[in-house]
């Protein structure tokens, strides 16, 4: 049985840090691509950032890149997410997902095999 399980999440100012991570099992981890989505209330789920299996490359959306940083741990079948200079419009659920193909590319939601249960983030103004 494959299970993701974020944690990390709570409530930041604005201008701090979160770091989430997502531990998996029952998977092969080494032989997915490692992928963040968000969801704020009332919008739809975001690509947020991804990392392919071996960790060599890894993906941002503009609205992230340069703040957020993904990264993997193999060894711990983790993936990880560390948010800097967080801004009021990062607050969402933030949910891992494995997938062993991207087929549409690596920050579509459509190629994601499986997904966590959400971790909330919330930034204060």
């Amino acid at each position: 049985q494959v299970q993701l399980v974020e944690s990390g999440g709570g409530l930041v100012q604005a201008g701090g840090s979160v770091r989430l991570s997502c531990t998996t099992s029952g998977l092969s981890f080494s032989s997915y691509g490692m992928a963040w989505f968000r969801q704020a209330p009332g919008k739809e789920r975001e690509f947020v950032a991804s990392i392919t299996g071996a960790g060599v490359v890894s993906n941002y959306p503009d609205s992230v890149k340069g703040r957020f940083t993904i990264s993997r741990d193999n060894g711990k079948q983790a993936v990880f997410l560390q948010m800097n200079n967080l801004k009021s419009e990062d607050t969402a659920t933030y949910y891992c997902a494995a997938a062993e193909n991207w087929r549409h590319g690596y920050g579509d939601a459509r190629d994601q095999d499986y997904w966590g249960q959400g971790t909330r983030v919330s930034v204060s103004s």
